[in-house]
């Protein structure tokens, strides 16, 4: 479901796999990043009209409550099968120019499931 030499996979997860503990495995076909628990995935897809929609080139994450709303009104978001309902969110990389935005979204995903420890050492690094 992902190819390994996809230039953009590596720009995700060299932002990825900066984060403290943050370690990489391959869950239901797709590269995902986590700690404990997982703060990010490569790729996801949802289901319209009966179909699968792909999007092979994006970040699945879990937003910061406080920023959800707004996210959902960018044409790039989307709501991921499965982890939708539990507020993650998929964000289309195709026409990204804005890597910062990237690691910022990474960067809530990660402070929302990892534990204290790990997250304490990322503040540490500022």
């Amino acid at each position: 479901m992902f190819d390994d030499d996809d230039p953009v996979l590596a720009r995700v997860r060299g932002a990825a796999l900066r984060f403290p503990d943050a370690q990489e495995k391959v869950s239901h076909g797709r590269p995902a990043f986590f700690t404990k628990k997982v703060f990010a995935y490569y790729g996801g897809s949802l289901k319209v009209d009966g179909e699968w929609v792909q999007h092979p080139h994006s970040i699945v994450v879990v937003p910061d409550s406080a920023e959800r709303e707004a996210l959902l009104q960018d044409e790039r978001v989307y709501l991921p099968a499965y982890l939708g309902p539990s507020g993650w969110i998929g964000v289309d990389l195709e026409d990204i120019s804005d890597w910062t935005e990237v690691v910022e979204l990474l960067d809530s995903s990660y402070r929302l499931t990892a534990p204290k420890r790990s997250i304490a050492t990322l503040d540490s690094l500022d």
